[in-house]
């Protein structure tokens, strides 16, 4: 390598050094593009308060604790810049990239440990506040209209292993086997106990404290030394020893039965052994490439003149049952609920209507038949749907056969939360019928259920998502909520979660939602600039 020499008059001494050892300049912001999105980013940072949010209370003893802010913005505008973003490439970042230099502002760059830990402590019980923060101001700046909301879902997979599935009915069904068994012994008990005057309680269910009741007893009368009983091969047990160990085998059965069951809880049927908040859910794109359930969990995402304004993490596979919390989530964070919601067929139940009613929401959201309904007319005007049968004087529903439809009863719609019910009607007598075959496809007289709230509430969808507006807003619906989704998934490649639990699963997806609305509003921000 070629070397410089010079003269040093002031030590009259001679010096040697190489290009490679120049300094940077002292602004590196000069050597940043003026057109880079950290612009943007400092920005927006500088218009916002974090100091409520990232109030971190400082040790007494040990070193001093990295600056909190500093690690926030290093942090975010890595999650802006390249999506989901790992705390080692992040590492790697700040050592190398010029920009996250110029954000350390001259203090030394954080290890991934230091990060990964502010992430989890710190960060995960503030993320949702810097969202909205960040929002905020974004949102003052765009004029971003929040009365039009544009709500989709989407399965993600949970980092869990692939087999560690546990099913809730398995469990259930496992337990009660369990149950005849204790009762099949408890009777062998009783019987060679039956000249002591003593008798073990046969019950249908064994809870765990009747169980850990029922061995202590066991031990008593027998005198058995569970320490001192023997294992293994070539010792042979007696049938006391035998049967004290069947009954605290089938006590540790009852008490992994009633762990699964207490995990599963009362909305989820299955959970993942290695994550055990991750559902497993039927996913539309299988990286195993066959089509099996994998662990995984349900993001929801409510996106307004597209920017992300609502995010939601969901252990469930129901889009139904994730409107009303997102909603309600919404309330919280903007004091007011959205105007028009709009949503695909996911979303459009009877009690997801009711509660737009309660609220004073448009229903812009799709029920499941709602594309047959729009362009199948044979299935719109077929006659002999039970929803088409004209009513007469006597007030009930007659057939294109002339048949009229007696009242059986009504009773409740199965999982319905407002009370909502349906009426049962049976036809007359088919015996005679000369189009029985269109109309009568069981055996027996036909029964049809009518529910005319429902009915009434479907033709107002009909009629709003068919008018100029409702169109609208099912094409920008399909640009925004899903264009976001794309942009996260494949633009960004976050198809699989990296952490764990749904707190890991809240921090990531909010983190994505922070860099997601960075990066577009720094997008319109250049677009909006008139041109050099």
């Amino acid at each position: 390598m070629q070397s410089f020499l010079w003269y040093n008059c002031k030590y009259n001494q001679r010096v040697h050094y190489t290009p490679y050892q120049l300094k940077l300049p002292l602004e590196i912001s000069k050597k940043i593009k003026i057109s880079d999105p950290v612009y943007t980013f400092c920005e927006v940072f500088d218009n916002i308060d974090l100091n409520k949010n990232l109030a971190v209370k400082e040790s007494r003893t040990g070193r001093k604790r990295d600056d909190s802010e500093i690690l926030l913005k290093v942090i975010l505008f890595a999650f802006m810049e390249f999506g989901y973003t790992s705390t080692r490439e992040i590492e790697k970042l700040c050592n190398n990239d010029i920009r996250f230099m110029w954000l350390l502002q001259d203090n030394p760059a954080p290890s991934h440990m230091t990060m990964d830990n502010f992430m989890k402590d710190y960060l995960a019980d503030c993320i949702e506040d810097i969202l909205d923060e960040i929002n905020s101001y974004i949102f003052e700046i765009e004029n971003v209209d929040l009365s039009h909301i544009y709500i989709d879902g989407t399965k993600i997979a949970a980092n869990a292993n692939k087999y560690s599935w546990v099913w809730k009915k398995s469990s259930l069904k496992q337990k009660q086997n369990t149950f005849n068994k204790i009762t099949a012994l408890l009777q062998e008990i009783n019987a060679s106990l039956i000249y002591q005057d003593v008798e073990f309680e046969i019950r249908t269910e064994y809870p765990i404290e009747y169980m850990e009741l029922i061995i202590d007893r066991y031990i008593k009368l027998f005198d058995i030394q569970p320490e001192c009983i023997v294992r293994g091969r070539g010792h042979h047990k007696t049938a006391e020893q035998r049967t004290y160990d069947k009954l605290v085998e089938y006590t540790e059965k009852l008490k992994k039965y009633a762990v699964h069951i207490n995990i599963c809880g009362d909305n989820r049927n299955s959970y993942s052994k290695t994550d055990n908040d991750a559902t497993f859910f039927r996913m539309k794109r299988d990286y195993m490439g066959n089509d099996q359930l994998l662990p995984g969990y349900n993001i929801q995402l409510g996106v307004c003149d597209e920017y992300i304004a609502v995010a939601d993490v969901k252990q469930y596979a129901s889009d139904m049952d994730c409107f009303i919390p997102l909603m309600e989530k919404f309330k919280n964070i903007y004091g007011f609920y959205p105007k028009y919601p709009v949503a695909d067929a996911g979303y459009g139940s009877f009690n997801n209507y009711l509660y737009c009613e309660e609220h004073g929401m448009e229903k812009y959201m799709k029920f499941t038949m709602f594309e047959k309904e729009s362009k199948d007319e044979k299935y719109r005007d077929n006659p002999y749907r039970a929803v088409n049968f004209p009513i007469n004087e006597n007030d009930k529903p007659v057939c294109p056969n002339g048949k009229e439809f007696n009242f059986l009863y009504t009773r409740p719609v199965k999982g319905n939360k407002y009370g909502r019910t349906e009426e049962l009607y049976q036809c007359e007598d088919y015996t005679n019928c000369n189009r029985k075959e269109q109309c009568c496809k069981a055996k027996g007289n036909r029964i049809i259920r009518l529910n005319e709230e429902l009915t009434i509430v479907h033709q107002e969808v009909l009629s709003n998502l068919n008018s100029t507006k409702g169109a609208l807003l099912r094409m920008n619906r399909s640009i925004q909520a899903e264009g976001a989704f794309g942009a996260i998934k494949w633009n960004k490649a976050y198809t699989r979660a990296k952490r764990r639990g749904s707190k890991g699963i809240n921090l990531e997806i909010l983190m994505i939602c922070c860099g997601f609305n960075l990066h577009k509003y720094h997008l319109k921000s250049q677009s909006q600039k008139p041109a050099a």
